[in-house]
């Protein structure tokens, strides 16, 4: 495993967490009255497009992606439309999923959607820029022993953080403490956020300490 590899991916990870950092503090200079608490909906879209653009610049720099065989233009054109069309699937089963584990059905539908969003964007988007729409690979990744590389490793790392950090978000919803970021979906998408930013400094960390056992060998 080269070094240089592994130093390529902590700096990725570092833009990850600027991007989230700078969406949550730079619109107070910006906005009246912002606040993650206060307007949280706002917050949700602003971090969404944040770490999406940040996904998208690395994946033109890095390249971490192998390209396909057939590279034309149409090839390309079909690629981004597959993306998007996988993305919006994404964040749609994300929707349906959260309301499953209790999430209001119609109301605040806009906050649950935008929270599914969220969790795409730290899921199913980096997915899309390191492995493309080729959801076979995605089983691949996400099998055990199918990781292939260190991206691979730090895709399953981060995405998995992320629905973790979600899924115990939703625990101090239900308690009475009345307490302002208990309103629906604030807790939840903090969980996956912190989950998120977790997941990109654990992933190079284990990755380092675990080298000398890791065998990436091309399937």
């Amino acid at each position: 495993m080269k070094d240089v590899e592994l130093r390529r991916m902590g700096s990725a990870h570092a833009f990850f967490i600027l991007a989230i950092m700078l969406s949550t503090f730079i619109p107070t200079f910006i906005l009246d009255n912002f606040s993650v608490l206060g307007a949280h909906l706002s917050w949700l879209w602003i971090c969404s497009l944040s770490v999406a653009a940040v996904n998208i610049v690395l994946y033109v720099l890095l390249k971490t992606t192998p390209s396909p065989k057939r590279n034309s233009f149409s090839n390309k054109v079909s690629r981004l439309l597959k993306s998007c069309v996988y993305f919006l699937l994404s964040s749609l089963l994300f929707h349906g999923i959260i309301v499953l584990y209790g999430a209001p059905l119609l109301e605040l539908i806009l906050e649950t959607f935008s929270f599914a969003v969220l969790l795409s964007t730290f899921t199913t988007l980096r997915c899309l820029c390191m492995l493309g729409p080729n959801f076979p690979a995605w089983i691949r990744v996400f099998s055990r022993n199918g990781a292939m590389s260190i991206w691979d490793s730090s895709l399953q790392i981060t995405t998995v953080c992320s629905v973790i950090g979600a899924w115990l978000g939703a625990f101090p919803i239900p308690l009475d403490w009345d307490r302002p970021w208990q309103v629906w979906p604030i807790s939840c998408s903090l969980g996956a956020t912190f989950g998120y930013v977790a997941g990109l400094i654990a992933a190079p960390v284990w990755i380092h300490w675990n080298r000398k056992q890791l065998n990436y060998k091309s399937r």
